[in-house]
């Protein structure tokens, strides 16, 4: 089977490079060149554009900055793509945009499944991140060697849109999670204690998370650089809080989640490193919150 992958960033070239490895053809496409170098560095065919990707594959993938992004470039590729192709958009978007996205490629003959990841950059380049399916089962099935070559854990979560309420409520767990981890290495350090040992006594106890576990690495470090910025976590903290008054459910900790981020977009820029949430309370305590031992990034 050949795959187009269309969007080479931090993920997607990971994930591009992970299809590769496992022995499947792939081409892909970016609006950068250059950023396309890990997969063609594993045997990936270019193509120029999403038209002409489109012409030449069974299936594409697209992993995109935004739901705008995605819709700039399905106009392009749609209708270029062979009758009965499958489009799986590994995109975070919001449910409505999903479903709408896939009444489009209806009208060319083609099929959609949504695939948003979760675990982080350097997960994906282990060909281990988590993978959350939303679409009919039977395309589910025939891309399931794909998905697994891209990620460990495969959930089909249900029907189209289902996907993009579960990535949206795990992100959004995530950036509370961090928030609380900031404040709480903040607590240990002024508090008088190690840091480090602070760290892995949290990692040991009943109060650890995945979070704590990585980015919180990447804080004590100093570098922040998770691959992920705020501009990135404002969206899906925005999906988030749309679900809840849809839903009728109050979040009142991602709410206050997601003020935190929108004041430190204001400090450090929408390109800054998610985690620097936490550099808000540094800054405010005049007080740095690093230890020696940890990662500048994950592998």
């Amino acid at each position: 089977m050949h795959y187009g992958y269309i969007g080479q960033g931090n993920l997607g070239a990971n994930c591009a490079a992970c299809l590769l490895r496992a022995g499947l053809d792939v081409t892909v496409t970016d609006i950068n060149k250059d950023a396309a170098a890990v997969a063609m560095a594993e045997g990936a065919k270019w193509a120029d554009n999403p038209a002409d990707l489109a012409a030449s594959v069974d299936h594409i993938i697209t992993c995109l900055p935004s739901p705008a992004v995605s819709q700039a470039v399905a106009a392009q590729m749609l209708p270029a793509m062979r009758e009965g192709a499958h489009w799986i958009e590994m995109s975070t978007l919001g449910r409505e945009e999903v479903l709408a996205f896939a009444a489009d490629a209806a009208k060319h003959d083609v099929r959609m499944m949504e695939l948003p990841v979760t675990g982080g950059v350097h997960l994906a380049a282990q060909g281990n991140i988590t993978m959350l399916a939303g679409g009919d089962k039977d395309m589910f099935d025939l891309h399931l060697p794909a998905l697994h070559a891209m990620g460990n854990q495969v959930f089909h979560m249900g029907p189209l849109g289902s996907a993009s309420i579960i990535k949206v409520i795990t992100n959004m767990l995530a950036f509370i999670h961090l928030k609380a981890c900031g404040e709480a290495m903040m607590l240990a350090k002024r508090g008088g204690l190690d840091l480090s040992q602070a760290w892995h006594a949290i990692k040991a106890s009943s109060g650890t998370s995945f979070v704590h576990e990585t980015e919180g690495a990447l804080v004590l470090n100093g570098s922040y650089d998770v691959a992920f910025n705020i501009d990135l976590a404002l969206k899906d903290l925005g999906f988030a809080m749309g679900f809840g008054r849809e839903f009728e459910v109050p979040l009142e900790l991602a709410a206050a989640t997601e003020q935190t981020y929108v004041a430190a977009r204001a400090a450090y820029g929408g390109d800054a490193q998610s985690p620097m949430i936490v550099k808000l309370l540094e800054d405010l305590l005049k007080t740095d919150l690093r230890a020696e031992g940890f990662p500048a990034r994950l592998t």
